[in-house]
């Protein structure tokens, strides 16, 4: 219910998670399908968190899901940080935690294309927009 007694309409922000992998000094981003939402525009891999699941256990699925990476929530470092993005009606809350990438070279089994990059560059990518106000902050990290 709002202030004035109305039922409110406004739906709870979309819970979503993403991984910062960082290897050799540089961090996987992922550039999105061109068919879909937000067509070749670039991220870094993760996705929704599914009812019952932790963030930790959904970025996990989301890894072995997206990049055929086998890490355990256990091994899903500290959060980064948590933003919040409004696409047109819909809201999202976004958690961005630090992973160290494994030995295996990630597969790509869903996006454009994946590459390795130094985060003092990420700012010349045509990133997500919920994305952007981290890059600045990677660059310093």
């Amino acid at each position: 219910m709002d202030a004035q007694g109305q039922q409110s309409s406004a739906k709870p922000a979309l819970q979503v998670v993403a991984a910062i992998l960082r290897r050799d000094g540089k961090i996987l981003i992922c550039q999105r399908a061109a068919a879909g939402r937000h067509p070749l525009r670039w991220e870094f891999s993760g996705g929704k968190v599914e009812a019952g699941e932790t963030e930790p256990e959904a970025l996990a699925r989301e890894l072995a899901e997206e990049l055929a990476l086998r890490i355990g929530p256990e091994q899903i470092g500290p959060l980064v940080a948590r933003l919040q993005h409004r696409y047109g009606e819909l809201a999202v809350e976004l958690a961005f935690y630090a992973v160290a990438a494994p030995a295996a070279e990630p597969q790509n089994r869903v996006f454009a294309a994946i590459r390795w990059e130094a985060a003092t560059s990420l700012e010349a990518y045509d990133f997500l927009e919920a994305d952007r106000p981290l890059l600045p902050r990677l660059a310093k990290l």
